[in-house]
């Protein structure tokens, strides 16, 4: 809250503090998935990743969104230097997270044996009271985003991810040998299961740790800068003060399509869950842990390789939501224009490559990250080569809803996402019930439902404000580069492979090489300008580079 104003206002150097933090996260729950799937089994991992599906749908219902909603509602006040009303804002929303989370928690711990299968229950009931204490978190994180600085949210983050690193590994640990009294798989079936959810609770712990940890972060945070905030308050000048109520109605009307879109958006894993660990072996009679497992490597271990890539769109959605929210309070549609137009090309500029990379180097990646058999391996490899194609469509519609929801279309979003839904539930049906496709069948309806909600995002945005995207150098000139990288990458590392026969070692200097080639290919295509590469974060450095290398 004290950084200079200039920081301040380059929102892509905010979004690139919160997107190293989402990558930080990322890479830390990768490093930690590998021994905690080694410890608690693809089993345990197929208990745990469906119970954490529910536990996510019911969090994106009553708090996952908060962060963004209370941001795009104190942003203008804040740009109008209502400094009481965004107090009260505030307040009034952690009375509003602490009623609905609550609500939530108690919903999902009595009613878990709906969702699960029963050795799954204790996993999400576990998952439950995380609910409540991340309806506050989001509230602090999202104040502090409607100052413009990431800094608070982006630590914060890093803290819950490595809290829940050491607890889901040691708590699995633990539970695991008090229940059977040693880590060895055991012989007999109904004490595999045992094993594997007792593993899955250890695990499940380590989620609500994590938010426990960041939540008195930020509440330290708030306390530090607490006598600057009431004394900003007390200087305010306007004679005009919104009523509680008032308040608490406006929350309520702006947080409910927020909280409905993200939990559409989200909404896909976990029916994507439903269908192929419990319809799919009901009406097919395939064995059901079987079917977890396969379920576990896909969105386990696929996706979550997947989601590395979307967390700068993230993090540049979170970012720019309050300058465009501010932008539009004040009348200034062209300098909206502007800032969407600046934001999507710098997410395009990571988001391309990032797809073209991981469908170059999928099995590599895979084996690097969650080095299990061969089989399991080259499964994973190519699920994540399938699902590189949506990594654009992805980030495209994550930051897209975020600016439909800065331009105060909120309910745009819930449509679109409700639409694309309904379309990837027929066409995964379809795939899975009269194909072979089996897993693939559900990469390639993830890859038409990101592609639905972008299309029409962008048709409503080109609506709302006549907004049209300059199309060569924020795909085209990218593209190229990334396609010149892809195969640069892939060539160096069946080189290596060659001369090292392993992977892990070859993958290394492909993906150096790749960001290397990417770089001087991006720059040699002048798709990028002095002035845009000083925007990114640590801008000038690379400036530094390319005028040392002739590239500029």
């Amino acid at each position: 809250m004290n950084s200079s104003n200039q920081k301040k206002d380059n929102f892509i150097v905010q979004a690139g503090i919160l997107a190293v933090a989402g990558i930080i996260t990322r890479v830390i729950g990768l490093l930690y998935r590998s021994p905690m799937t080694a410890v608690i089994g693809e089993l345990g991992l197929g208990y745990y990743q469906a119970a954490y599906n529910f536990y996510v749908i019911v969090l994106l219902v009553s708090s996952y969104s908060i962060p963004s909603a209370i941001s795009r509602l104190i942003a203008p006040k804040l740009a109008l230097r209502e400094y009481r009303n965004a107090h009260r804002l505030f307040y009034c929303a952690l009375g509003y997270v602490c009623v609905v989370g609550l609500v939530a928690s108690l919903f999902l711990f009595f009613s878990a044996g709906v969702f699960v299968e029963e050795a799954a229950i204790p996993v999400l009931r576990t998952f439950a009271p995380t609910i409540f204490f991340f309806g506050i978190l989001g509230v602090l994180r999202g104040y502090f985003q409607a100052h413009k600085t990431m800094v608070q949210t982006s630590v914060s983050q890093i803290l819950e991810q490595i809290a829940n690193a050491i607890v889901s590994v040691g708590g699995a640990c633990l539970l695991i040998k008090w229940s059977l009294g040693s880590l060895e798989m055991p012989e007999q079936e109904a004490d595999q299961v045992r094993r594997a959810t007792m593993g899955a609770i250890g695990s499940a712990l380590g989620t609500g740790t994590g938010v426990v940890v960041a939540l008195l972060f930020m509440v330290g945070i708030y306390f530090l800068n607490r006598k600057l905030i009431l004394k900003r308050v007390a200087r305010d000048r306007h004679v005009s003060t919104d009523s509680y109520i008032s308040m608490v109605r406006t929350i309520t009307l702006v947080v409910t399509p927020f909280i409905l879109s993200t939990a559409i958006y989200n909404l896909n894993g976990t029916v994507m869950s439903y269908l192929y660990t419990k319809l799919l072996p009901n009406l097919r009679g395939l064995d059901s842990n079987q079917q977890y497992i396969n379920y576990g490597i896909y969105n386990g271990q696929a996706m979550t390789v997947f989601n590395i890539p979307i967390a700068f769109a993230t993090a540049m959605a979170s970012a720019m939501l309050p300058s465009v929210a501010q932008a539009c309070a004040a009348g200034e549609i062209g300098q909206a224009r502007e800032k969407i137009s600046a934001a999507v090309k710098a997410t395009m500029i990571i988001s391309i490559p990032s797809a073209a990379g991981l469908f170059a180097l999928a099995k590599p990646v895979m084996y690097f990250l969650f080095p299990r058999s061969d089989e399991v391996v080259t499964l994973a490899g190519r699920l994540l080569m399938v699902l590189a194609i949506s990594v654009v469509f992805y980030a495209m519609s994550t930051l897209t809803n975020s600016i439909l929801q800065g331009l105060g279309r909120i309910n745009v979003p819930v449509i679109n996402a409700g639409v694309a839904l309904a379309l990837q539930v027929l066409a995964s049906v379809i795939l899975l019930f009269h194909t072979n496709l089996d897993l693939y069948g559900l990469a390639i309806a993830n890859i038409l439902y990101s592609g639905v909600i972008c299309f029409l995002n962008q048709f409503v945005l080109y609506k709302s404000i006549r907004y049209r995207q300059e199309w060569r150098k924020t795909f085209l000139l990218p593209g190229a580069a990334a396609v010149v990288m892809g195969g640069a990458a892939r060539g160096v590392y069946e080189l290596f492979y060659l001369l090292t026969e392993s992977m892990r070692i070859s993958l290394i200097p492909a993906v150096l090489i790749g960001v290397i080639v990417y770089f001087v290919a991006l720059m040699a295509l002048k798709a990028m300008s002095e002035e845009e590469l000083r925007g990114l974060p640590k801008g000038y450095l690379l400036v530094k580079v390319a005028k040392k290398c002739r590239l500029l």
